[in-house]
């Protein structure tokens, strides 16, 4: 065994520790039945992606509330299919595994969590009364060609993308007054188990840029960087606003040119924008996905 194979198997060893002490079941810990708490939004109203518009002036309290309705069940629906892909990813990558080492019984594990995390977000969107909010067209095309051919460092960079987007606006709207409980329940759950799978991500991730070549890193940034670009322009679907009475398209360009939305998808963004930079993934072909993307830090 290498010093490689070492250092991943005791990353492993403790993650599979973590996970026994510190995992949680949705069906116990949240309470479907409740109903939602009059007058509490569902993200925290200052990241609707409409704030400080005029549109979100002209909308009731009523309507700033089903707004966020709508965004919490888009940002869940593009959870789950991120999280449909890792579960592909991890799944193909195992059966190539031992399966007596730590490292492959942590991605059997961490499939696990993600099944439970997807029963949880398809929950919450049944319970929200929504539609299911989810990529199509060629995102979706190309979702299918990740899971299907993803390896090496386009295969974790993408799913950190999404997975660190969400941990962020997460760890806010757990602790957010204003928000419903049932989201703040979620999203702690989430967030607690999140932590785990960001950890070993970013381990595998670092290892197979080492890895890499320069011809396949100068590919897997191009499909990185369109990874960027879902998730900053799809993070909230334009569906949302037909919710509203919005048109979708005029709802979701008046988003995208909203300062204060585009402020707040560089923050949810810092953290992996930071990492993914210091790996230098965040350049060439690229490099323009991630500038429309909105995630990077202002000029």
């Amino acid at each position: 065994m290498t010093t490689t194979d070492r250092d991943r198997d005791r990353t492993a060893t403790r993650l599979l520790r973590s996970s026994a002490e510190h995992s949680y079941d949705p069906e116990v810990e949240i309470d479907w039945a409740a109903p939602f708490a009059p007058g509490r939004y569902f993200v925290p109203p200052e990241r609707s992606s409409l704030y400080g518009t005029p549109l979100w002036e002209g909308l009731t309290e009523e309507q700033r509330i089903t707004l966020t309705r709508h965004e919490a069940a888009s940002i869940a629906g593009l959870g789950v299919w991120f999280e449909t892909i890792l579960m592909q990813l991890l799944i193909r990558g195992y059966y190539k595994q031992d399966p007596t080492a730590a490292h492959a019984q942590y991605a059997l594990t961490e499939i696990a969590d993600e099944c439970r995390h997807s029963v949880m977000f398809g929950r919450m969107i049944d319970k929200l009364g929504t539609p299911v909010y989810r990529p199509a067209g060629i995102d979706a095309f190309l979702g299918k060609w990740i899971a299907a051919t993803g390896t090496g460092p386009r295969m974790f960079a993408a799913i950190l993308i999404c997975e660190e987007i969400l941990d962020t606006l997460q760890r806010e709207a757990m602790a957010h007054e204003r928000v419903q409980p049932l989201v703040r329940m979620l999203s702690r759950i989430h967030v607690v188990e999140e932590a785990r799978h960001v950890r070993y991500a970013r381990a595998e991730l670092a290892r197979q840029v080492r890895a890499a070549g320069k011809g396949r890193l100068a590919f897997d940034r191009l499909v990185i960087g369109r990874a960027a670009y879902l998730c900053g322009t799809r993070l909230i679907h334009p569906g949302v606003y037909r919710s509203v009475g919005i048109a979708p398209r005029a709802g979701h360009r008046a988003a995208m040119a909203n300062p204060r939305f585009r402020e707040t998808l560089r923050w949810a963004g810092e953290r992996v924008v930071a990492y993914l930079d210091d790996l230098d993934l965040i350049a060439g072909a690229g490099k323009p996905l991630w500038r429309r993307s909105g995630l990077l830090p202002a000029a």
